[in-house]
Parts: C-alpha cells; structure tokens; sequence
C-alpha cells in the first residue's frame, strides 16, 4: 500500500458532478436493498460484504455506498472513511507547502485528516464516459470542504494499493505521495 496526501482542502477544485449519481448513503442502510456489488478487486469486495460493519461497529470507519437516481438497487461505489492525521516529520518537503499557511503555528506537530481507507468502483461503472471514479472523489472532496462537514480535517489522506493504475487514479485527482520510497513508509507505519 502506499499513503497518498490530497493537496490543502482550502484548494479550489470546480468539477461538474454529472447528474447520474444520487447520493451517499450508510452502506449497512441500504446493502440489503442492492444488487451484489462487486468492483473486481476480491480484497476490497470481501471488506465490503463482511467487514465493513465490523469497522462501524467498533468505530474504525464508516462506509458509504453512491447509488444512481435512476436506479437505486444498484451501488455504483463504496467507500469508508476513518478519522486519521498528518505527522508533520513525516511530510516531504515538497508536501510541507500545504501546511505552510496553517493559522495554529503550535498545532506543528500534526494536522487533521480523513482517512480513505476503501473505495471500490462497481465493475459495470468502471471506464465508462461517465467517469464515476472522478466523480466519487470530487464528491469526497466536497463533502470535507462544505460547511456542514462534521469534522475539522485539513487533509484528505489514502492508503492505495501500490499499484501502477490505483496510483494514477490518485495522481490523476490530485494527490501527492507522502513518502518517496515503500521503505521510507515502513519506517514510520
């Protein structure tokens, strides 16, 4: 896996949703509702069917599902969500502009995060003209930026597969490696 930072929440992404997703809703409310949802990576479809109340029953995160307005039997995407915190040490230098204009100077040490810890594309809406994938973190991104937002994080941080084409996905929205190397990462997890 590999720790990806999404730049400053404060940044300004103007991104048309397309109108073909509905909403974000607790998965475990609607699951038994829905047509089995598979997005063809069996790790994250087995947290999805078996773990991911485990996860909400003792806090560890909560997921959610995007459903289509046209038809909301389907799950187009899941994620979950945790609480989670940037270590300033940690920070590449690169990164360490997005902490730079933080008003609490003795906050230093670390910043508040929210934490991607799954995401899953339904396999009927992956690489489709739609792109449900951009869509989805648009929607993440927005969700943490609006005022209503719960809770008060100044990044937005994914635990990826390392994976060539997941990494591209994050790159691809904005997203920035935490650390240079796997190695660096595993002196710090």
């Amino acid at each position: 896996r590999d720790l990806r930072m999404s730049r400053g929440l404060g940044d300004v992404y103007k991104r048309q949703l397309y109108t073909m997703i509905g909403h974000a809703c607790l998965y475990r409310e609607v699951r038994e509702k829905c047509l089995p949802f598979t997005c063809g990576e069996d790790d994250l479809d087995d947290f999805f069917l078996h773990d991911a109340d485990l996860y909400a029953d003792e806090l560890l995160g909560k997921t959610y599902c995007w459903v289509t307005t046209e038809f909301p039997h389907r799950i187009v995407a899941l994620f979950t969500l945790a609480n989670d915190s940037i270590k300033t040490k940690l920070i590449l230098p690169m990164t360490k502009i997005f902490v730079s204009n933080i008003v609490n100077p003795k906050r230093g040490r670390s910043y508040p995060a929210v934490l991607i810890g799954r995401l899953g594309v339904n396999r009927e809406y992956q690489g489709t003209p739609s792109h449900v994938g951009q869509q989805l973190m648009t929607f993440i991104k927005d969700w943490f930026r609006h005022e209503d937002n719960k809770t008060g994080c100044r990044f937005i941080v994914v635990d990826a597969y390392n994976e060539e084409r997941v990494l591209k996905y994050y790159d691809k929205n904005g997203f920035l490696p935490l650390y240079k190397t796997e190695e660096i990462e595993k002196q710090y997890l």
